[in-house]
């Protein structure tokens, strides 16, 4: 990864300048946040069989006879989806967070809920109490809540618009390289909760010695001193008065930089369609059936004919291929664009989705589509991290001004995590019923999605926030002009006081000149 990126680098020099702060910032904070996320994806899938059996021990000594196969099965669908009803808690609760503490130190002090799962999770055999597990991975959830949305916001805060999307990839990536752990070090052993550990323990070490988000200190603490500074740290340079500038022309344009609440943010016609854009890519990232695939790979491989000893390292397969794919994607976003990755992505899964399903069916029959079923598989996780996986983040970022972009990420992880929980409980049961037939309710869901986007996204590559509005405006029926005027007649009392703000923080002379 960091061999890709340092490439990716070279070739964008001329461009743009990718300071070592900038790099360092993006692995630390994704490491510490969306690694966790794709590690607790998969990590349950490699040791199912021992954990269900301590579950039936445990059952076994409590109460003196075995748990009934429905019993254990649903406390095992229990089990996987939970992380999901965590994750919608920490979505939830991710907005008054980040604007009181900040990015950065909303990263950092997520670590204590990594931490607090970790313990639970380690304990829980020794206790002889699955109780404790199902709580760590509820716990674990709302750490990859809080941190699936700060990390993305973060990101997109402190990188230039020329590389924004390809440093939104590294979110995307680390949820890769997670998965991939997860299944390695898933193998020997129930729980990987002492590596959870180690991933919070790198990102509290690391994460302070590096600046807040210059446009969270410039637009919402109106610390001018510190937001140049950060910039000047990111960016590697000591000149920063245009990115301040644009920062400051965004903020006059907009005339408010008062948090917004979810249901303002849902009232503003200015962005209707961002906003139903971000749920639409959001529903289908969980729900284009991939979690599916990371939940329930082993019985998916078995059903397709695999050897069960050959299972463990056949899934091992799928997370490198996710992990390089995605890689790959954030190598080129920035010369193709987010809407042929997102759109194509969708296209190929739908493609790949029908002849699994044919693969699948006749398998029986004939005796390499077995070997079908497996090139189908990584061919639709590989068209997955090629754009739907990790574009939705980077697009969230891109859509809203300072003040909606908390709101917006609440909805997105809103939209997310329901989806995710939704897909965890509902698919063994779609499984059973429609057999090998199951994958054509995902390959409709990502004919929807890739339809819908076709029609509405506009590409955002290098674009300003701005000129994404005027992208959005005709559909949106309102003009800019409008929405500035509606801006400054809601909003003339607080941003008087803002501005009153502002000047009092810029008063003095090496800043003021600076920005002049």
């Amino acid at each position: 990864i960091l061999g890709a990126i340092s490439s990716q680098r070279v070739v964008m020099c001329a461009s743009i300048n990718w300071s070592g702060s900038l790099i360092v910032a993006s692995l630390t904070g994704a490491f510490g946040s969306s690694f966790l996320y794709g590690y607790n994806l998969s990590v349950v899938n490699a040791p199912a069989v021992y954990i269900k059996k301590f579950y039936n021990e445990t059952w076994e000594r409590r109460y003196g006879f075995s748990m009934d196969e429905s019993t254990l099965t649903l406390l095992w669908s229990i089990t996987v989806s939970i992380f999901a009803i965590g994750g919608l808690v920490g979505a939830i609760i991710v907005t008054p967070i980040v604007k009181f503490f900040g990015r950065k130190c909303t990263l950092l002090l997520n670590n204590v809920f990594a931490v607090a799962a970790a313990i639970l999770m380690s304990l829980s055999q020794v206790a002889g109490s699955f109780e404790m597990l199902i709580l760590g991975r509820i716990i674990m959830g709302v750490d990859a809540g809080i941190s699936l949305s700060a990390l993305p916001m973060y990101l997109s805060e402190i990188s230039p618009k020329e590389i924004r999307g390809s440093l939104g990839q590294v979110t995307a990536i680390f949820i890769c390289v997670g998965v991939f752990m997860g299944q390695v070090l898933g193998l020997p052993e129930i729980f990987g909760t002492v590596r959870i550990s180690v991933a919070a323990l790198i990102q509290v070490v690391i994460l302070p010695f590096l600046p807040e988000s210059p446009r969270y200190l410039l637009l919402e603490k109106h610390n001018t001193s510190k937001a140049e500074k950060a910039f000047q740290t990111f960016l590697g340079k000591e000149d920063v008065s245009q990115e301040v500038e644009e920062v400051l022309a965004e903020s006059r344009v907009q005339r408010n930089t008062k948090l917004v609440s979810v249901l303002q943010l849902l009232r503003t016609r200015a962005v209707r369609w961002q906003v139903i854009t971000v749920v639409v890519t959001m529903g289908c990232y969980q729900l284009c059936g991939l979690n599916a695939i990371w939940y329930y790979t082993n019985n998916i491989f078995s059903e397709a004919g695999i050897n069960r000893e050959t299972i463990p390292y056949v899934t091992l397969s799928t997370g490198a291929v996710e992990t390089l794919a995605a890689v790959s994607s954030g190598l080129v976003i920035e010369r193709l664009g987010r809407r042929p990755l997102l759109i194509g992505g969708f296209g190929l899964m739908i493609v790949f989705f029908a002849v699994l399903t044919v693969s699948l069916t006749l398998q029986n029959n004939v005796s390499w589509l077995p070997y079908l079923s497996i090139f189908c598989i990584l061919a639709i996780i590989a068209s997955f991290c090629i754009g739907p996986g990790g574009i939705p983040f980077v697009l969230t970022g891109e859509f809203f001004q300072q003040s909606q972009r908390p709101a917006a990420f609440m909805v997105a992880g809103t939209v997310n995590w329901l989806s995710n929980f939704a897909v965890g409980l509902l698919f063994p049961f779609i499984q059973s019923g429609l057999q090998t037939y199951c994958f054509l309710v995902f390959a409709a869901i990502c004919f929807a999605g890739a339809t819908y986007l076709f029609f509405v996204l506009p590409e955002t590559k290098n674009k300003t926030l701005n000129e994404i509005s005027l992208a959005f405006a005709k559909r949106n029926k309102v003009s800019l002009e409008m929405q500035e005027m509606n801006h400054y007649h809601e909003e003339r009392k607080s941003s008087a006081e803002q501005e009153s703000n502002f000047t009092s923080s810029v008063d003095n002379g090496e800043t003021k000149q600076a920005i002049v």
